[in-house]
């Protein structure tokens, strides 16, 4: 347990718990809307505002905050309202975003490579007190959103016209998912770099679907692959010297491939489970017809 000694590592680690609850939690609302690579896009609109914390010599985490969430209420607008041009607009605010990064990251007295790589890639030992405070604010605003608004985040990405017919504001909460992840970006850009953190928003939400088959369970599972796979490639990559964010994502494909393995047993097992509770003559269905809200599958 030497590796909790260090202070940058306590950091580290508690910066990754954090990660792994928020990227999931997002991710599930994202993976049911088809918007996957969104938080990609995101990551590249973010390194204008690591540039411009820079330049301003400002914090790059709030900083990269401010313009995730600009990006993304963009991305958002875009998909409502582009047409032919839509696509071509969002390859735009994609491109523009991480050339603008780059460019003011150069221009900026206190900015170099180095400072580059670690916010593309995750760092461990370039985490601060001061983003763990900015990223425990942010994790606090992401978590009360996804849980305390599940019900009406998940209607909506399931159909926005019923969610809309049951007087859902669709428009308000899509601006909200968009807002939700353009912040689980900055919060997850120290650990996991802007460049892998849409992957630890997918993958264990993808695992996690391999097993479950209600909403609830999806997503605590989801949430517990990302807290295990973000201490375990932080653990990796203080023993071993290698990067953070690539250990992590490679550990999260990994459980993704593992319980994809343990569901095709499974998947064989429930047609015979579910004969044989037709010949008991069992119903699991509730007056109706319906199955019960638990096991709607996402």
């Amino acid at each position: 347990m030497d590796f909790l000694e260090p202070a940058f590592m306590q950091r580290a680690l508690l910066a990754a718990v954090l990660v792994g609850v928020t990227a999931p939690a997002v991710g599930i609302y994202l993976v049911q809307r088809r918007q996957a690579l969104m938080g990609d896009g995101i990551g590249h609109v973010a390194m204008t505002g690591v540039g411009l914390g820079f330049l301003l010599n400002s914090s790059p985490v709030w900083m990269a905050t401010l313009v995730a969430v600009a990006g993304s209420v963009a991305m958002e607008l875009i998909r409502s309202y582009g047409k032919t041009r839509g696509d071509l607009a969002l390859a735009l605010l994609f491109y523009g975003g991480m050339a603008g990064g780059v460019l003011l990251i150069n221009l900026s007295p206190t900015g170099s490579n180095a400072n580059l790589t670690s916010y593309l890639f995750g760092s461990l030992s370039t985490v601060s007190p001061e983003d763990i405070t900015a990223i425990g604010v942010l994790a606090a605003f992401v978590v009360l959103v996804t849980v305390g608004l599940r019900r009406q985040l998940f209607a909506v990405s399931q159909d926005e016209e019923f969610a809309r017919v049951t007087g859902l504001p669709v428009r308000l909460l899509n601006l909200l998912i968009a807002v939700t992840a353009a912040v689980t970006v900055t919060v997850a850009m120290r650990v996991v770099g802007l460049l892998l953190v849409s992957a630890l928003m997918v993958v264990p939400v993808a695992a996690a679907q391999q097993l479950s088959k209600s909403f609830r369970a999806t997503f605590v599972l989801a949430v517990a692959t990302g807290v295990t796979v973000t201490l375990a490639g932080t653990v990796t990559s203080y023993y071993q010297d290698v990067p953070p964010g690539a250990t992590i994502v490679l550990y999260a494909i990994g459980v993704f491939v593992l319980m994809t393995l343990l569901a095709a047993p499974l998947a064989r097992r429930r047609p015979r489970a579910a004969a044989a509770a037709a010949g008991d003559g069992c119903d699991t269905t509730v007056p109706g017809g319906r199955k019960p809200a638990d096991d709607v599958r996402v």
